[in-house]
């Protein structure tokens, strides 16, 4: 990470939350030459002036209910920061008074985070939409991932939130993932490095913060981590190759670790949120990360099978975990992590680098300089015409051809039978760009089966069912429902169902656009890399 400038020393102690206090607008000094020189590191003479509940407070990222309930929390636990979900994400102008009013609360200045992958994983309701990871992937633009996470972050700054869980660095090589699938960039390490960095660039170029995740990999699984414990059969040979180079090179603020077992790393059956193996051998040490490690969701049954939600966070800040995430309980386990340090069962020194790298990610990302936003001017900096052009850009580069045999495509001057999920909007789509459709079967010259997550074996029942008539099949989700369509002549894969993919299909469906994307995981027995054009 990026070696922070020094603050003023008067910055140590400074009250209020708003950016007119007075530790938000220490800038670098000017030597006598004119250029920037810092002062020697702040952050550990900081770091001394709080108090043991101060320090504990900032290793915190809970849920929030309202203002008067936050800045309560604050008050009595110093928590670091705070994640967001729908429920606070009602319109941009309320949630950038209520970052406002968290951050005047505070003492240091707040992380406000979002889930905010854009495409299946999407919390915030008011961001322009763009298509997911996945998407990307098959874009193979470094530039497009880039650019849809600044114009992302742009709009996430606009409300306050200075933080994004995103983008996923999961390699996804199991097409039965219950939990990642298109949210990866695909199942190339390299492809998926490429793209990680990009998008922590964008992210970084808006002021938010990035955090890559799942370490160490949660593409090769077929359980849910919400719901139970993944174990992941790599061995240390494989993880090098396959899951750590996205994670190597991401250049990330922040990691999020994964509630998964994976024996042949750590041997301990502990997840790797728990595994000192895992987050300080590998990811401190290994691959040398020195930004802020942050646990997955503490509510997750994941993480909660083996040990009690007192023992949890204590064993989460000892493996390296910086920040803890979502506890079931602020109040238990705020009292168990206060508890262990001052029976040194967390010694100090942990304590101490934990803060100093949630501090120094804060100054990174300039919240030291004034995190104050403007609710009047919010609603206007989110889901901008640009943005919406943007996206369906970004779209239109991802939607990949697979098959066209019989030169079926494009479909411009046939008639077209559509059916499947999201058939009325696909319709829509495909009128809009000067293909003509008809409500029956027998009427059509080619049909077109639009999937949405339905499995392999539905697609291919499906198919079965337009076998009278030549077949497009486009997949609008995970790309791996075409894996049994045999009998279409025409396979075409989006990963998203968004507004911008649907219109970017027609498009390319119309031949309006011509595709230029590339499988980013195999499908239908195609290889990575496969890719039609016309």
């Amino acid at each position: 990470m990026v070696a922070a400038f020094a603050l003023a020393a008067s910055l140590a102690g400074c009250g209020g939350g708003d950016a007119r206090a007075g530790r938000r607008n220490a800038e670098p000094t000017q030597s006598s030459s004119g250029s920037s020189s810092a002062r020697p590191d702040w952050v550990p003479g900081y770091v001394a002036k709080l108090s043991t509940p101060e320090k504990v407070g900032q290793l915190f990222v809970p849920t929030v209910g309202s203002a008067s309930q936050g800045t309560e929390m604050i008050r009595k636990y110093h928590v670091g920061g705070v994640i967001y979900f729908p429920e606070n994400l009602r319109s941009p102008r309320s949630t950038a008074r209520l970052s406002n009013a968290l951050q005047k609360a505070s003492k240091i200045p707040m992380l406000i985070g979002v889930d905010e992958e854009q495409g299946i994983v999407s919390r915030t309701p008011f961001v322009t939409r763009f298509p997911g990871n996945m998407t990307l992937g098959a874009s193979r633009r470094t530039e497009d991932a880039r650019a849809a996470a600044q114009a992302t972050g742009a709009e996430l700054r606009a409300v306050g939130i200075n933080q994004d869980y995103a983008p996923d660095a999961d390699v996804n090589v199991n097409p039965a993932n219950p939990v990642i699938g298109i949210r990866s960039f695909g199942a190339d390490p390299g492809l998926v490095a490429r793209m990680v960095r990009a998008a922590v660039s964008g992210y970084q170029q808006a002021g938010v913060a990035a955090t890559a995740k799942h370490f160490p990999g949660h593409g090769d699984t077929d359980t849910d981590s919400h719901t139970g414990l993944p174990v992941i059969k790599h061995d240390r040979a494989t993880w090098e190759r396959l899951d750590a180079p996205p994670f190597e090179t991401a250049g990330a603020d922040a990691v999020m670790s994964a509630h998964i077992v994976v024996p042949k790393l750590d041997g301990s059956g502990d997840p790797a949120t728990l595994s000192k193996n895992v987050l300080t051998g590998l990811l401190r040490k290994k691959l040398g990360f020195q930004g802020v490690i942050v646990t997955d969701s503490l509510q997750m049954d994941g993480v909660r099978e083996k040990y009690s939600d007192r023992v949890v966070p204590v064993r989460a800040i000892n493996a390296g975990a910086d920040q803890l995430l979502m506890p079931p309980s602020l109040p238990v386990a705020y009292q168990a992590v206060l508890n262990a340090v001052n029976s040194g069962k967390i010694p100090a020194s942990r304590l101490d680098d934990a803060v100093a790298r949630i501090l120094r990610l804060k100054q990174n990302r300039g919240l030291f300089r004034g995190t104050h936003v403007d609710p009047a001017k919010a609603d206007a900096q989110v889901d901008t015409a640009q943005h919406h052009t943007l996206a369906r850009s970004v779209a239109e580069h991802g939607v990949t051809v697979v098959r066209n045999v019989g030169d079926v495509l494009p479909l411009k001057g046939r008639t077209v039978y559509v059916t499947g999920a999201k058939s009325s909007q696909v319709g829509a789509a495909l009128r809009a760009a000067g293909v003509k459709t008809t409500g029956t079967l027998g009427q059509a010259d080619v049909a077109l089966l639009t999937t949405l997550n339905s499995g392999a074996s539905g697609t291919a029942a499906q198919t079965r069912s337009l076998a009278s008539k030549p077949t497009v099949v486009a997949a609008l989700g995970a790309p791996y429902d075409l894996d049994k369509a045999d009998r279409a002549k025409a396979l075409v894969a989006t990963y998203s169902s968004t507004p911008p993919a649907i219109t970017a299909l027609a498009r390319i469906l119309s031949g309006q656009a011509k595709p230029t994307a590339k499988l980013p995981v195999p499908v239908a027995g195609q290889p990575l890399g496969t890719g039609l054009t016309y």
